[in-house]
């Protein structure tokens, strides 16, 4: 089981949880003719939290279904999270170790509708620049500390702009996928917008930086001085 589930762990989740402003709607995603070895630790991950507020709701759907293809789901299993409205905030591969706090932070801000601790002049920057589909995808394992703070980002930023799309990818579960991304150390970060050479960086940097990133991938000049320094609160 990929996360502990002891009395401590459940009281904070509730006292977490307690305060959802809006209903969640954790959509999970598998590929019924694919072998998958951490579905079932999945489901217990979303059944918990599930139980520990009546706002969160669980949907399982599958491959080649109509929401599944409505939400450009590329690869599974996979989470899709929807709260005050529909992001593309998802997650490929058990949200395990480190990665399931993410997933509860997100939780908050989908249910809240806004994103903690991005700077509007960021926000802004995302919602002005960025006019094509972005897929960020966050290269994580369980045992990594830092990576939750590249998925964090990267959720965060799909909140304030919808033509963007969050990716965490389970390296260990997606072993071909690490291998193709030339994926050696994590969190792995690769930023591919349509029409543009993919942009990429390992390590976990401060909002500012990473909008730059994002920013120069679009081919937008000066980013660093569209950004600013310090322009961001990290993750």
């Amino acid at each position: 089981m990929p996360v502990e589930f002891d009395e401590e762990l459940i009281e904070e989740l509730r006292r977490v949880l307690s305060g959802l402003e809006n209903p969640v709607k954790l959509y999970f995603f598998t590929d019924p003719d694919a072998e998958c070895m951490y579905c079932e630790d999945i489901r217990e991950i979303l059944s918990l939290l599930s139980s520990v507020s009546p706002k969160i709701r669980v949907v399982e759907d599958v491959r080649g279904s109509k929401d599944a293809e409505r939400l450009e789901v590329p690869m599974y299993p996979a989470i899709v999270v929807h709260g005050a409205e529909e992001y593309n905030i998802r997650f490929f591969g058990a949200p395990a170790g480190y990665e399931f706090g993410a997933l509860v932070e997100d939780i908050v801000d989908a249910s809240r509708g806004q994103p903690r601790g991005l700077s509007p002049r960021l926000a802004e920057a995302l919602r002005k620049h960025v006019r094509r589909k972005t897929r960020i995808k966050v290269f994580v394992t369980p045992t990594c500390p830092y990576c939750p703070l590249a998925v964090r980002a990267a959720h965060r930023y799909a909140m304030v702009n919808k033509l963007i799309y969050g990716d965490m990818i389970e390296a260990m579960e997606f072993p071909e996928l690490a291998d193709e991304y030339g994926v050696y150390a994590v969190p792995k970060v690769v930023i591919e917008v349509e029409g543009e050479d993919k942009l990429e960086f390992e390590g976990a940097l401060p909002d500012a930086p990473f909008v730059a990133e994002i920013l120069k991938a679009h081919g937008v000049g000066s980013a660093n001085g569209l950004v600013g320094e310090g322009g961001g609160e990290g993750s």
